[in-house]
């Protein structure tokens, strides 16, 4: 039977062969000669601060006895959530997340301890340690999985917010998991879940589950809009108050996710429809500041899809009002620059318009495009970066037919390798097949730059599906 070493045995070693005494040790590690002495005969647990003074007095690096930590004193006791809530914070400060791994593990196979560890979680989600809190998240989860509590469906929200990330495909299977929850949330937090997947899946281009999702949040707002101005209760409006955004915000904001969803079906007029819904908001009764600015913001949308919408469905003569409508707005919000200018191109496409002097106007704008800032929202998180890399595709499609190859093929290659970032394999080939459909135009080294690329997916995707490579 193999014997697993103490870190009491690893103290009194070091003793020992520096040749310290227990109050001489005590100095250097700022601990007491009675607190030393106790966690050299054993007499006293270990907390994880004088943990961390002995390892710094001994001359090692942060985390050193972690592993025998968990051993000694968690394993090998009876789970004291004291000692162990302190532990699991300074592992996530030290990015040791095989630690913690291993507490929740460890403990996890007792309910009882499902509340504080899920405590723990969210507190590590507010400082921003995502990878540590979803560990502590999916424990949780996996401890309470027969539960049916709302706790199991909260867990399941930020595991999916968590797991958000570049790669579509991943995000697609996070979406399909967690969408099977959100019933079981606080009818109020269900709202922003609703929200969130939908953005989701408006990213992934999955339109019948982001029209779905928009009637159900819909339907769930309006009920609770109207249940907060019959009872005017102030439960009601302290549960409000959790909302990212303002209430109504939620019933307007599905009438603009389902008039995308008729955009993407080609039925221009029932977009403009919801159009006119969304844009008018007389029914909303609060005042407040920021139900004014989210008030502004619906009416700015709507006036700029009414062109969108209009110029989809082949009234070209809308083209200048909408050009001016986006210079004049391009200060007010980043992440709708690039939108609004996707939609003059798929237009100037689908119609053969010659748009090189609006191209000319924007450029510095299309130039910005890959710098777009970071965010929790999941509409910027998601389906800016879907729009970055379908404008670079639109704009390839456009610069290639009108001959301009050089443009061209630049914007298919950052296309190309946004796609390939977003993990999206549909689009991925749709930019390979304009790269093959137009080849013949290519100067030798974007040849080779294509073909490059094609060589690393296709190498990344052998060490992925462990599929054997035989070149020799």
């Amino acid at each position: 039977m193999k014997h697993t070493p103490t870190i009491r045995a690893e103290l009194d070693r070091y003793l020992q062969q520096e040749g310290l005494s227990l109050t001489q040790f005590g100095h250097i590690a700022d601990m007491n000669r009675g607190a030393v002495s106790a966690i050299v005969t054993g007499n006293k647990p270990l907390s994880v601060n004088q943990l961390d003074r002995i390892t710094e007095a001994m001359g090692l690096p942060e985390g050193h006895f972690y592993d025998l930590f968990i051993e000694n004193y968690i394993i090998d006791h009876p789970p004291n959530m004291r000692r162990i809530e302190p532990f699991l914070f300074r592992c996530a400060e030290l990015d040791k997340l095989d630690a913690i791994r291993r507490v929740v593990g460890a403990i996890m196979d007792n309910l009882l301890y499902s509340p504080k560890l899920f405590e723990i979680a969210e507190e590590l989600l507010a400082q921003g340690r995502h990878a540590a809190a979803l560990l502590l998240y999916e424990g949780v989860a996996e401890a309470e999985k027969y539960q049916h509590s709302e706790r199991l469906a909260v867990c399941q929200y930020r595991i999916f917010t968590i797991q958000v990330g570049d790669d579509q495909s991943r995000n697609l299977s996070a979406a399909t998991i967690f969408e099977v929850f959100v019933e079981r949330l606080d009818e109020i937090d269900q709202l922003d879940a609703l929200k969130d997947l939908a953005n989701v899946y408006r990213s992934l281009r999955k339109w019948d589950k982001v029209d779905e999702m928009a009637k159900k949040m819909r339907a769930k707002a309006e009920i609770q809009y109207t249940l907060k101005h019959q009872q005017n209760s102030r439960e009601h409006t302290d549960s409000t108050d959790k909302l990212s955004r303002p209430l109504f915000v939620y019933i307007s904001y599905a009438d603009l996710l389902c008039a995308s969803v008729c955009e993407a079906q080609g039925d221009y007029q029932q977009a403009l429809d919801y159009t006119y819904t969304y844009a008018n908001l007389d029914w909303v009764m609060e005042t407040d500041e920021d139900t004014r600015h989210w008030i502004s913001l619906f009416k700015s949308w709507a006036e700029g899809n009414t062109y969108v919408y209009k110029l989809l469905s082949g009234d070209i003569n809308v083209l200048h009002d909408y050009v001016e409508y986006i210079v004049a707005t391009s200060a007010t919000n980043e992440n709708e620059k690039i939108s609004k200018l996707l939609n003059v191109i798929i237009a100037a496409n689908q119609y053969s318009i010659d748009v090189d002097d609006i191209l000319k106007r924007i450029e510095s704008e299309i130039n910005s495009f890959s710098e777009h800032p970071l965010s929790d929202d999941m509409y910027t998180q998601q389906v800016i970066p879907d729009y970055i890399a379908w404008f670079g595709y639109e704009l390839a499609y456009y610069y290639l037919h009108r001959g301009s190859y050089n443009d061209g093929f630049k914007h298919l290659m950052y296309s190309t390798v946004s796609y390939h970032t977003l993990n999206n394999e549909t689009y991925f080939i749709n930019c390979m097949g304009l790269f093959l459909h137009f080849r013949d135009h290519a100067v030798p080294e974007t040849k080779t730059g294509f073909l490059n690329l094609i060589e690393k997916v296709w190498m990344t995707n052998v060490e992925k599906n462990g599929t054997a490579d035989y070149r020799g």
